[in-house]
């Protein structure tokens, strides 16, 4: 598949993000977790220059744990400071605000030595479209502050909101870049919905999530559809069974794979196939 999205008002974003950053102490972004390389913007570190960066892999509960874990813990070598997090709950939400303590450690006590005692700081939240931030924000806040949706695309100016603490957060609508170059990346964030179902073949789409998990999470395939899976078969072969199991069948016995397709990545991205991670 050839997916490409980037539509005009994510160019208004990367140069908000860049206007306003000189206003900011830090940036949380926030990734997917079941894809946490994939879906972090490569534009993301030029725009921020050298601020300090808390990464929040969002959607955790829906991930395989085992591999979130390792996620933590491959970006901690490689000096990112990341935590495991789900806003559907406000389980762990404390976690936050102790990792933005540590990691603006040295500002705290430079303001401490001017005597600005405690100086909330002001934090930029940025991420991919449908990862979460407004979500993540409301939780930090306590109720709905920022405008959130299950699909990307849903804030489109900037907004700051300031926390019962004092800390000030500047919410940025999800920022795609120009051009996947790696098919893969572009397949994940398809999958996890970050790109809008309304430019995408949803049939081709759903047979190639298909294929990748007959090959990664055979089990997950027929345990939610009840389908045998032999080698060797295509995604769109996969695609026919369940459409086939679910009575998704037209006039003259044809198999109704949009629909279908509509049904799986649905049920895929509602994690009712299980707790899937995707690299």
């Amino acid at each position: 598949m050839n997916i490409q999205w980037f539509p005009g008002h994510m160019t208004k974003t990367k140069r908000m993000i860049a206007e306003n950053i000189r206003l900011c102490d830090a940036v949380i972004e926030l990734c997917d977790a079941r894809c946490p390389k994939s879906s972090r913007n490569p534009m993301l570190p030029s725009l921020i220059g050298n601020k300090k960066l808390l990464l929040i892999i969002n959607k955790s509960d829906i991930a395989d744990p085992i591999q979130t874990q390792k996620w933590i813990e491959r970006y901690k070598n490689e000096g990112v400071y990341a935590i495991a997090l789900s806003c559907n709950d406000a389980k762990g939400i404390g976690k936050v605000f102790d990792a933005v303590k540590e990691l603006l450690k040295e500002k705290i006590e430079r303001d401490k030595a001017r005597g600005y005692v405690n100086k909330p700081p002001r934090i930029m939240v940025c991420g991919i479209p449908n990862v979460g931030k407004s979500s993540f924000i409301n939780k930090l806040y306590g109720k709905a502050a920022a405008k959130a949706g299950d699909r990307p695309g849903v804030t489109r100016g900037k907004q700051w909101i300031t926390l019962k603490n004092g800390m000030e957060l500047l919410d940025t609508p999800g920022i795609l870049w120009p051009r996947f170059e790696d098919k893969d990346v572009a397949l994940k964030l398809a999958f996890t919905g970050a790109i809008k179902d309304e430019v995408l073949d949803c049939e081709e789409l759903c047979a190639n999530l298909c294929k990748y998990l007959a090959e990664k999470y055979p089990e997950k395939l027929t345990e939610r559809y009840k389908v045998e899976l032999t080698e060797g078969l295509t995604g769109f072969e996969i695609l026919e069974k369940i459409c086939r199991k679910r009575g998704f069948i037209q006039k003259g016995n044809e198999v109704d794979f949009l629909r279908g397709a509509n049904v799986v990545l649905d049920e895929f991205r509602g994690a009712k196939l299980g707790k899937i991670t995707l690299e």
